[in-house]
């Protein structure tokens, strides 16, 4: 997949396709329903690309309010070009691009920096300044400027009561551990990438070496701990695990910076720096505060044990 963040000066072979348009934030069942209408709607042989924006507009209009993200922007890549996303368009989200109207948003980006011949979005999509332009406001200015237009069905999820998924009602399912309800939603169990980094080092002392991640940015799970499925990304024990993790501020340790520490199972070696992919199959407990080491360590053993039998075949 080619990624273009400079939208002055795309190449004139990844000019002229059918495109997506969204903020794709956990590349969800319903970002997917939009994407595969691209891919179906477009000019026969044309590329299938991707319109999306960095920062998010969320982030660029509050951005002291609490992390949002399911997922980095690194991820949402890996995700889109997993799914066969051929080019992805990351607008730069600053004040000039928040200030275009619906119809100079249309006219200058989809239009002239891009050349796209058709786009999908999906029936809650927003644009231009002030969010004033609907999906059926770029309908209608696709008519009038030559590309044409697919607006996606708002997906809903009936066994579950949903009528709608979203981005936050899968954030929401995420804040209460419930990860049967987010899988659903986003067709995958929910998954945090990033590389391993060096921690404390306290669970190499007790005997549940943890490989430790950064999750600053990220809309955070209900701290706890989880049975877990890892598939080490990069370095020397490439591979799929399964493991314990524990997610929050560690309340034993008095540390308050959230991280995620996972425990692989029947493994040997050192993940530092290695990319990492930690998916949250099940939520066990939530964080606590021991008595002691001993109490804590027959705690681990017993959440080992118990991720070990959600996780067998």
């Amino acid at each position: 997949m080619q990624v273009f963040k400079n939208i002055s000066a795309i190449p004139q072979a990844a000019r002229g396709g059918t495109v997506a348009m969204g903020n794709f934030d956990g590349v969800h069942l319903g970002h997917r329903a939009v994407i595969d209408l691209a891919r179906a709607h477009g000019p026969q042989g044309a590329d299938l690309g991707v319109v999306t924006f960095a920062p998010h507009p969320r982030e660029f209009f509050a951005p002291n309010a609490p992390a949002f993200r399911l997922m980095s922007p690194a991820a949402r890549e890996d995700e889109l070009a997993r799914i066969g996303v051929q080019n992805l368009y990351e607008l730069p989200f600053d004040r000039s691009l928040a200030a275009l109207t619906p119809q100079e948003f249309a006219r200058n980006v989809l239009v002239q920096a891009l050349g796209a011949a058709h786009v999908t979005v999906g029936g809650d999509f927003c644009f231009g300044k002030g969010r004033a332009g609907t999906a059926k406001d770029l309908a209608n200015l696709g008519q009038e400027l030559g590309f044409g237009v697919t607006i996606a069905d708002i997906m809903g999820a009936k066994d579950l009561g949903i009528t709608a998924i979203s981005s936050t009602a899968i954030r929401a399912a995420l804040t209460a551990g419930d990860m049967a309800r987010a899988s659903a939603m986003l067709g995958h169990p929910h998954s945090i990438k990033g590389p391993v980094i060096h921690g404390h080092k306290r669970g190499r002392e007790l005997g549940y070496p943890t490989a430790n991640m950064d999750i600053s940015g990220l809309h955070l799970p209900r701290f706890g701990v989880y049975a877990v499925r890892v598939q080490v990304l990069t370095g020397a024990h490439q591979g799929a695990y399964s493991g314990a993790a524990s997610l929050g501020i560690r309340p034993m340790f008095g540390e308050n910076m959230p991280n995620l520490e996972t425990f692989l199972f029947d493994f040997s070696g050192d993940l530092y720096g290695a990319q990492l992919s930690v998916q949250l199959i099940e939520f066990l407990r939530d964080e606590a505060k021991f008595d002691g080491l001993d109490a804590l360590m027959t705690q681990m053993a017993a959440d080992c044990a118990r991720a070990r039998a959600i996780l067998a075949p």
